[in-house]
């Protein structure tokens, strides 16, 4: 790989590569928008009602669980993206380790679970956003502008350049850090109404094997949402300027630091519910709000409800980040319809503005689809999506160290990569399996179903156009010579 560029902000010369990224990010800023992609505030609000009520305080034991299941994928992720350093994370490792299919469908997952969260982050922010302003019950019509302005917004703050990201994603890290810490630490110390018992309590959703076989399941398959977007720091490898060592550590680092924040702030927010049989029955809507307003009073809503937006902007900002670099690399392999278009890069600072923008436009079209009984169903998409995006990679070097074919990069485990990558491949197929599982939840049958029934679709609707269209014209993968990749 060549790189011509010191991310000046100056105009490439005549002699650069067509696809060459201009350097842009350091350790400390791959670290902030892998931070900013997972958001404490977005990983803990979006799934503490589900967790809650699926386990009782209890489930909070599904954190540390899932964090330890993640950070092993997340030492499998640093040693290969210190082997291959390319932009496009999840694209490139699978298809260095399996090959051009693996590759492919990789991506595809990842695309479609990506581009649904940013529309959901859209929405949920611009809820926020309405009520924050005073408009206390912000209709469907109202929300859904508001949602596509913000998707506007980001968009162009992504496309303006990597000095404006930057900027943007650690100022709102600041705010979520400073406001996640603060609030759990002002609950934990003045207004804890539970024992730290009740942590180890289903507040009668089960017991003994059956709550471990049951709500505890259920509760780390919710949870698996909120470790997830870490790998954001290897979809812009080729940005960073040691990428080799620092995208390894900025793997690691921000799922860990996510994980304590989002870890502290729950166990806070647990022991701080007034009344927890009332809210086991189901009778408060939203544990948390409510939670807020017993001990603050209805003042503390609207500042609160700023930091939600900052929160949910942010992590926009940075899922939108990663799902257009892997759009790009993906092109730049001419992988997908349209690469000669979407493998683009414009302006000053050399970025993938076709694939941004197709982001954004896919995003449109689910922000439009908000409040159907078809959005609710891809919605449940983005998580699964997630995890058999990262399943591909991680049972692909589980093969590579089985057939002794793996050679480690500038970042190593060492003598623990072989088994870390073969637990780290177990988690993943038994963690993809539990989110899949239909539960009974009073649901629709087909929400109930939805994880089934859109990783079918999706699936099929993936092979058709592997087999179809990519199969025939995706070209050798980027920094690939022959051979080299080990397989």
């Amino acid at each position: 790989m060549t790189s011509s560029s010191t991310g000046t902000g100056k105009a490439p010369a005549p002699s650069d590569p067509p696809h060459t990224l201009r350097k842009g990010f350091n350790l400390r800023t791959a670290t902030a928008l892998a931070f900013a992609d997972v958001s404490p505030i977005v990983a803990l609000y979006a799934i503490f009602t589900l967790g809650l009520l699926a386990a009782g305080p209890a489930f909070w034991w599904a954190f540390p669980i899932v964090l330890g299941g993640q950070l092993l994928v997340a030492c499998v992720f640093g040693e290969l993206a210190s082997r291959w350093p390319y932009e496009g994370s999840v694209y490139q490792w699978a298809r260095h380790v399996r090959g051009p299919a693996a590759g492919w469908f990789a991506a595809w997952a990842y695309m479609w679970g990506l581009t649904i969260a940013l529309s959901t982050l859209a929405y949920g922010a611009a809820g926020f956003l309405l009520q924050a302003v005073g408009v206390d019950e912000p209709g469907r019509t109202a929300t859904m502008a508001t949602a596509l302005a913000i998707l506007a917004l980001g968009s162009l703050a992504n496309i303006v350049g990597r000095r404006t990201l930057k900027i943007l994603v650690v100022a709102s890290l600041i705010c979520e850090v400073v406001a996640s810490v603060g609030l759990g630490t002002v609950l934990l110390l003045f207004y804890r109404e539970q024992s730290f018992g009740v942590l180890f309590e289903g507040a009668g959703t089960a017991s003994g094997g059956a709550w471990l076989a049951g709500p505890m399941l259920a509760a780390a398959a919710f949870v698996g949402w909120s470790f997830v977007g870490f790998e954001s720091a290897g979809s812009i490898a080729e940005e960073v300027e040691e990428p080799e060592r620092d995208v390894p550590k900025a793997l690691i680092f921000s799922l860990l630091a996510v994980g304590i924040v989002v870890m502290y702030s729950a166990a806070g927010l647990i022991l701080a519910i007034p009344d927890l049989t009332r809210t086991m029955s189901g009778d408060v809507a939203d544990p948390v709000s409510s939670t807020l307003v017993h001990h603050f009073g209805s003042s503390v809503g609207r500042p609160l409800l700023v930091v939600f937006v900052i929160g949910f902007l942010a992590s926009f900002l940075a899922v939108q980040a990663a799902v257009s670099r892997v759009i790009w690399a993906s092109a730049r392999d001419r992988a997908l319809p349209g690469s000669g278009v979407l493998g683009r890069l414009a302006g000053a600072e050399r970025l993938p503005v076709p694939a941004i923008l197709l982001t954004a436009a896919g995003a449109a079209v689910f922000v439009l689809l908000s409040g159907s009984t078809l959005y609710s169903v891809l919605v449940n998409f983005t998580t699964i999506g997630f995890y058999i995006a990262f399943g591909l990679p991680v049972w692909g070097a589980a093969l590579l160290h089985l057939r002794g074919g793996w050679r480690p990069g500038r970042f190593s485990l060492g003598r623990l990569s072989a088994p870390v990558t073969y637990v780290a491949a177990l988690w993943l197929a038994g963690q993809t399996v539990n989110i899949i599982w239909p539960r009974d939840t009073g649901d629709a049958w087909y929400i109930e179903w939805s994880m089934v029934i859109t990783l079918t679709v999706v699936g099929i609707a993936g092979a058709a156009l592997y087999l179809g269209y990519a199969r025939h014209r995706i070209g050798p993968a980027f920094g690939e010579t022959k051979r080299a990749s080990g397989m």
